[in-house]
This record gives C-alpha cells, structure tokens and sequence, in this order.
C-alpha cells in the first residue's frame, strides 16, 4: 500500500479558499486558490492531465497532494481516495480536501477541526471550498461562479470562482497569495501562474492571466511546431502585446 509508507504530520494552510475542477468539454483539469499566507502555488494545488485534480489545505500535510494523485492513476475515483486518505491519516479531521478525478467526479472532505467558517460546496465535475472565512456565503459566491461559467473554459472559470470568493469577504485576514494550475492532455501546465506575495493577490493573479492567456495558442503549438518563429513576432501578426 502506498499509505502505509508515509507517517502523516500536521501542517498549516489556513485561511484558504480554493476552486478545483474538471473541464467537461476538453478534459481540462485545474485548481485555483488563495490565502493570507505566502506562497499557496507550493503547497495546496496537484494537477496530472488524465488523472485529476487535488487540493490540499487548513491544517494540512501537502504529501497528501501528491498521495492522492498516485492513487487516483491508479485508477481510484474521487470518493474511494478521499476515504483511503481518512482512514490512513490519524489527522483527517484537521484536514481539507477536495478531488476531482479524470471523469468528473467529486469528493471532498473538511475535517471538524478546521477553524469557521469553513465547508465545501460541489457541483458537477468541480468543488468549493474554504476555510477561516468570514462566512459560508464565500464557497457559495465562488459555487455560483463555477455554475454561471460553464461554456467558458475551465481557467476561466476557476479565476471568476476566486475571485467571486474575494469579493465575497474573502478571508477576516484578507489575502497575500494566490496561485492557478491548469493542465490540459500534455504532460505540461498550459496555465501555471503564482503570485506569492502582494497585497490584492486576485487582482495581480488576473492581471498575469489575462497577459498570458492570449498567448496560450502560441504556447501550446510551439512544441510541436519549433518553426513557429518568437512569441512577440506571433503575438504583433495578432494585434496582440507579448
């Protein structure tokens, strides 16, 4: 078992909230988030393309991210790998998570040691959460977004879903980081963005996506077109800023 291998300890991610899900027109996998802390991009979001998504966060042990994406490739849906991960982690109840797997489907968990507000809110093929909020109505600001989006794509979504929680209320503490982490059906991130420490963090997570975004097409065919020329000559032939 893979569980049996690792001894599980206590750590913090608190003041976090966090939207995950699963692109179901493209297979899109990725998790947004944020917090009062530096540098959430490294602890809370996991994302393998066909496998799923993960979230790990309050008092959390950020192996659990990658645990749950062992298990998942090896086939386990969302629902068994949150029950594996309880069953294994004498500290589940200081834990949240949420999963999404390569079909869709959701599970999450919030342990009755996490500090209110905290709960998680799914929907179809992606989860709500959050922890140390001003109130519930946060992770149904941010469910909300993720409901009314649903023809746009999936980085989209996620980023009016944290944003959404941000004009909600948000945390008492307010924000300091924020990161989002996308993958698409290739073995790299077609969005992988961090801003790990800055007053407005949602405000500057946006101001880098909507940079990049534009560029995303030159980005996701440069691999297999090397001839495609610079990133500044394609995005000037748009119209575009690089």
């Amino acid at each position: 078992s893979l569980l049996k291998h690792i001894t599980f300890v206590r750590g913090t991610e608190t003041h976090t909230f966090t939207a995950l899900g699963r692109c179901p027109h493209t297979g899109r996998l990725g998790v947004a988030t944020t917090t009062s802390e530096m540098g959430v991009g490294s602890r809370v979001p996991y994302v393998q393309p066909h496998v799923g998504a993960v979230a790990t966060q309050a008092y959390t042990d950020p192996r659990l991210g990658q645990l749950a994406l062992q298990l998942l490739a090896l086939g386990y849906p969302a629902a068994r790998v949150v029950a594996e991960l309880a069953s294994s982690d004498p500290h589940i109840e200081w834990r949240q998570l949420g999963i999404v797997d390569r079909w869709g489907h959701v599970a999450a968990h919030t342990g009755t040691h996490n500090t209110a507000w905290a709960g998680h809110h799914t929907g179809e093929g992606w989860i709500t959460m959050g922890n140390v909020l001003v109130g519930e109505g946060v992770v149904q600001a941010m469910a909300q977004a993720m409901q009314d989006s649903v023809t746009e794509a999936l980085e989209v979504r996620l980023m009016r879903a944290i944003e959404a929680g941000t004009t909600a209320g948000g945390q008492p503490d307010g924000q300091r980081s924020a990161a989002l982490l996308v993958y698409e059906n290739t073995g790299y991130a077609i969005m992988n963005l961090r801003v790990d420490d800055h007053p407005t963090p949602t405000q500057e997570l946006w101001r880098l996506f909507n940079k990049l975004y534009p560029l995303k097409p030159y980005y996701q065919e440069r691999p297999d077109n090397p001839s495609i020329g610079r990133v500044g000559d394609w995005a000037r032939a748009r119209g575009l800023n690089a």
